[in-house]
């Protein structure tokens, strides 16, 4: 748990949480009116008339804003700590990095568990809750290969597909995420809640909902946008022609993430979705090799004790001036080289050289001749 108790007589992040906690408030809706209002603080204090100039704000919803003083934030504060539910804003350094590219992340997520430099290399594997023995099987395979390659596995906590992926991941001793639709406190389906405490246990639930929140129907294919917002691909194990999964997917390809899609039987329904795909530019994966060539450069080859080739993220493998660099770049934002240089303690001749060898395997670009940004 971090600082949560430190946080609570902050102004500006009771702001955040209480306007987050306004329903039909999302983060498109927040993203408008902060531009609007500049603070969270101008909005919840606005009139009504004021709140309704903002393109998207109808008399309902100016109602429920002007009235958000209502809300007992402290009520869902307490029950966090009670919990042991952290509460992570936009501008937390932990916040997922490539969820911040995608165009409506969430101002609030709910945290249990922990969160690591390491997510930033993740996959998400999603697919039908009805799944065959076979589609369980490739996601279990695929998320325990995924995690022994280093990666972290995205995906909702589903019955079928998902749990399988969670599963694999766990016993390959890999770290994983679940998004849920849900409140932290509340999981869905309820029989996944051993499973969600070993997620936690071995990396971490996250939610835009407060604990307590039962899912709701519109909260999934909501859900659904984080679990392929926070990841560098997603494969699509099983799914049906009208699914969640296929969801995803679009979720994906609008994002500019990779879509992998595993092909199934063609007399299995719930294969037609991952054919579909494919027919539509999807990368066909049949091993863990089609999905980190792809990924080509976040990753390179390595060799295990007794002399096999596997494929380990590039960022997982750093030297210890190459680690500080990419520390000193961890916002995504550009960089001048003395911002660098001043963040990471390095000699400036000893930045240059360490840039052009990130440059090199991908995970920096050089923006000018004194400027440079993360490129993951």
């Amino acid at each position: 748990m971090s600082d949560l108790t430190d946080r609570i007589a902050d102004p500006s992040f009771r702001a955040k949480l209480r306007l987050a906690l306004v329903s039909g408030v999302g983060p498109r809706t927040s993203q408008v009116l902060l531009e609007h209002f500049g603070t969270h603080e101008a909005i919840l204090t606005a009139s009504r008339h004021e709140l309704e100039r903002v393109s998207g704000v109808g008399p309902k919803l100016s109602q429920k804003i002007a009235t958000a003083g209502e809300i007992d934030i402290d009520r869902e504060i307490s029950l966090c700590v009670d919990f042991g539910v952290d509460i992570m804003t936009l501008d937390d350094e932990r916040y997922p990095h490539l969820l911040t590219e995608i165009p409506d992340p969430p101002s609030i997520l709910f945290l249990r568990g922990e969160l690591t430099p390491a997510d930033a290399l993740s996959v998400a594997i999603v697919g039908t809750r009805h799944a065959s023995s076979y589609g369980l099987q490739q996601a279990e395979r695929f998320g325990f290969e995924l995690a022994k390659a280093g990666f972290t596995v995205v995906s909702g906590l589903a019955r079928g597909i998902d749990a399988a992926a969670h599963r694999g991941t766990l016993r390959a001793g890999g770290r994983t995420i679940a998004y849920l639709a849900s409140g932290l406190r509340n999981i869905y389906p309820p029989e996944h809640e051993t499973l969600a405490d070993e997620v936690a246990e071995q990396g971490a639930l996250l939610s835009e909902s407060p604990p307590l929140a039962k899912p709701l129907s519109g909260a999934f294919p909501q859900r659904n946008r984080l679990i392929t917002g926070m990841s560098l691909g997603v494969i699509v194990v099983e799914a049906a022609l009208r699914s969640g999964a296929l969801i995803s997917a679009r979720c994906a390809m609008e994002q500019g993430r990779e879509v992998f899609a595993i092909p199934g039987r063609i007399d299995n329904a719930n294969a037609r979705g991952c054919h579909r795909l494919l027919k539509d530019g999807a990368k066909l994966v049949e091993s863990i090799d089609d999905v980190l060539d792809e990924l080509g450069p976040l990753t390179r080859p390595a060799k295990t004790e007794d002399g096999k080739t596997i494929h380990r993220p590039i960022e997982l493998q750093l030297n210890e001036m190459e680690t500080a660099i990419m520390q000193a770049l961890a916002d995504g934002q550009p960089a001048d080289m003395d911002a660098v240089v001043s963040r990471s303690g390095l000699p400036i001749q000893n930045v240059l050289s360490t840039i052009c060898v990130l440059e090199m395997r991908r995970l920096v670009r050089r923006l000018s001749g004194v400027s440079v940004q993360r490129a993951v």
